[in-house]
């Protein structure tokens, strides 16, 4: 046993770069800090089963914020271990074999397939309790794979709503106003007509709303407020009444579509969303309308939104999320100039990156401290996931 592992119970668990593009853990003294004034630690204590050391806690390459890890090491029960894409398996496997919690990455792309979770990663990781989303999204998570096994999965939604939807409200504003055209034309031309560039007013018109969650839900309520737009949404998990609540006339996805002047899609990527916006659909929208998505690049198809905008069936998009993130720089719906672009950006604000990392570390203590987590992405799996726990920790979770 390494000298470090004996006084895991003087000290706590450290990540220390070593130059090799991976982190190490290393033991001092347990002289805790805060991250800042304005950042307070929870208050959290032990439950008296655990013991020092006991959980342990992994994620590849990033966190969405530095508060996630300060609020971890502030608990001397558990280690954070980090990985990278490149780390050799010598260095990962035996952090996935011992590991109870994975903090996963939510952009599919910035993670290396072989750190996805699915069957393979699954079987490498047989202690593994919970997969926790850095994110709203869980793109890197097969959760039919993870119930299977008996594996919680849980996600960050509403930590970026307000992010998102002011980046959608952003898109919504700066297409009608034809202002990223303008820009445009006001550096690549030395004559510019300005009445060529006339764009409309977003008062009064009517935004069509897929998903109405949390991001949907902020959206509505700043076209409501602001605009005094008209809102229909298209969800199906919501009644009615639930959509009033939530600022949204209930309506089915067509007539949604042939109704909106704006179309902001704000849905998850599910088995049900994918592929839910293709060439039948961009058909059903008016010339005039603007299609805008801040949600996940598989849901609309880009080969059908380039043949719309080709043939002028629809007035132009605000494009979010691609199929591959980032797209690249000849991506052909990048060629139109009524097309404004973003590399998932959306939530990707100093603010939302410090509350999903806060409320992220929240949940996954609160779960590994036996607590039901509140943003269940599977809740059927929690019989077996409570039994697996129980296993582990030799108490029933509630």
């Amino acid at each position: 046993m390494r000298a470090c592992d004996k006084k895991q119970n003087e000290g706590r668990s450290h990540e220390t770069p070593t130059g090799d593009g991976r982190d190490r853990i290393r033991c001092e003294p347990r002289s805790l800090r805060l991250p800042s004034a304005s950042m307070p630690l929870p208050n959290r204590k032990l439950p008296k089963e655990m013991t020092v050391n006991s959980k342990r806690v992994f994620y590849v390459k990033y966190l969405a914020h530095q508060v996630y890890a300060d609020i971890l090491k502030a608990r001397p029960d558990v280690r954070l271990d980090r990985l990278e894409n490149e780390s050799p398996d010598e260095v990962a496997a035996p952090i996935l074999s011992a590991a109870h919690a994975y903090q996963i990455g939510a952009a599919r792309d910035e993670l290396a397939k072989h750190f996805h979770v699915d069957h393979d990663l699954l079987r490498r990781a047989p202690n593994l309790l919970i997969v926790s989303s850095n994110g709203a999204g869980f793109d890197p998570v097969d959760v039919d794979a993870c119930t299977a096994a008996g594996v919680v999965v849980v996600n960050q939604s509403g930590g970026n709503a307000n992010s998102v939807a002011e980046h959608a409200l952003g898109m919504l504003l700066t297409l009608s106003k034809r202002i990223h055209e303008a820009d445009r034309v006001l550096r690549r031309d030395r004559d510019v007509n300005r009445n060529a560039l006339i764009g409309n007013e977003a008062k009064g018109k009517t935004i069509g709303i897929v998903g109405l969650g949390n991001v949907g839900r902020r959206i509505a309520e700043l076209c409501n407020g602001l605009l005094h737009m008209k809102v229909v949404a298209y969800d199906p998990y919501l009644s009615a009444e639930e959509m009033a609540a939530r600022g949204g006339e209930k309506v089915e996805l067509d007539d949604l579509l042939r109704r909106s002047d704006f179309v902001s899609i704000s849905c998850p990527l599910t088995r049900e969303s994918r592929g839910m916006i293709g060439a039948r659909q961009f058909a059903l929208m008016q010339p005039h309308a603007f299609f805008i998505t801040t949600a996940r690049g598989l849901i609309h198809d880009e080969a059908a939104l380039f043949e719309a905008l080709r043939d002028k069936r629809i007035a132009g998009a605000g494009l979010d999320v691609w199929a591959k993130e980032p797209p690249p720089a000849d991506h052909p719906l990048l060629q139109f100039d009524n097309v404004l672009a973003s590399p998932h950006t959306a939530g990707v604000t100093r603010e939302a990156r410090m509350n999903m990392g806060k409320i992220a570390a929240e949940q996954l203590l609160d779960a590994l401290d036996g607590k039901r987590p509140p943003r269940i992405v599977n809740p059927e799996v929690w019989p077996d996931y409570v039994r697996r726990f129980e296993r582990t920790f030799g108490f029933i979770p509630n």
